[in-house]
């Protein structure tokens, strides 16, 4: 995989964050919030970190695996994709029309590159990417397995069912990520069902953790998967703790829940476009 400069890399996730606005935007439905909070680390792992390649199959043999598990943030996702060159750039216009490839959740029945599972029904991704895992250790595949989850997510019992698993068959291949953005579609998590400290959590069930305070800036990203990979083959799954800031980019946007599912009308997306930087060009 090509380094790219931090400007580079920021420079696109002013273009992803573009892309996921005016897809949402276009057909008055999706879910900017996350989307634009997560852009950072899904740059960074596509742009920087994972060896992968966008002439799509679907063993994924010999290549670096990402899987969304909190598959509502598709926009961020697919603008990623096209932007990797799995799929032209234009067709992100589709985005949740009728007969689109892309559709709200990640699906596979029309064969989309880059996406192996459907998605978006919580609590499930991380149980995929420990079977990707293992699926590799069999193969003697020395590639390692991505796994990005919410933190709402995790109030769903069968993401604890597979911490469990994971550090008990040592899954040491596998680098799992969650979105710590406080906030879920019925408001800040602490209210609707609290977190308390994943950290601890996570490290009890025998995990490695890395903690990425500022998860919307590019260089404590980068630093914070450097020293996920360290990690990785001592025995132990690795869970990354991803601080970010739901809808970071645009100022009426950043910290609330109220955008995790609403699209911006005309004048707000205007606003928006307004703060972000056009680098790679608009499809």
């Amino acid at each position: 995989m090509e380094k790219h400069s931090i400007d580079h890399l920021e420079g696109i996730c002013s273009q992803v964050r573009r892309d996921c606005l005016r897809m949402v935007h276009a057909v008055q439905s999706g879910h900017p919030g996350a989307a634009l909070g997560m852009c950072e680390y899904v740059v960074a792992l596509f742009f920087n970190e994972m060896e992968h390649d966008s002439d799509f199959k679907m063993d994924g043999k010999g290549e670096d695996l990402f899987f969304l598990s909190n598959g509502h943030v598709s926009a961020l996702w697919y603008s990623v994709l096209a932007r990797s060159g799995y799929f032209g750039v234009p067709e992100l216009g589709t985005f949740r029309k009728i007969n689109s490839r892309l559709q709200g959740h990640p699906a596979t029945e029309e064969g989309l590159p880059g996406i192996r599972i459907a998605s978006g029904s919580l609590g499930q991704g991380l149980s995929v990417g420990i079977g990707a895992a293992q699926t590799k250790k069999l193969n003697q595949d020395d590639k390692l397995v991505y796994v990005m989850m919410g933190d709402g997510e995790q109030q769903e019992g069968q993401v604890w069912e597979a911490a469990m698993y994971a550090a008990h068959h040592k899954v040491d291949n596998l680098i799992a990520a969650i979105d710590l953005n406080r906030q879920q579609i019925d408001g800040p998590t602490e209210k609707v069902m609290d977190l308390i400290d994943l950290g601890a959590k996570w490290e009890a069930f025998g995990w490695q953790i890395v903690n990425i305070e500022k998860g919307n800036d590019m260089a404590s990203v980068l630093e914070g998967l450097a020293r996920a990979k360290s990690l990785t083959g001592q025995g132990r799954p690795v869970m990354i703790l991803l601080h970010t800031e739901m809808g970071y980019g645009v100022d009426f946007m950043v910290g609330t829940h109220k955008w995790h599912g609403v699209a911006p009308n005309d004048e707000q997306l205007e606003n928006a476009l307004g703060q972000l930087e056009e680098t790679l060009g608009d499809y």
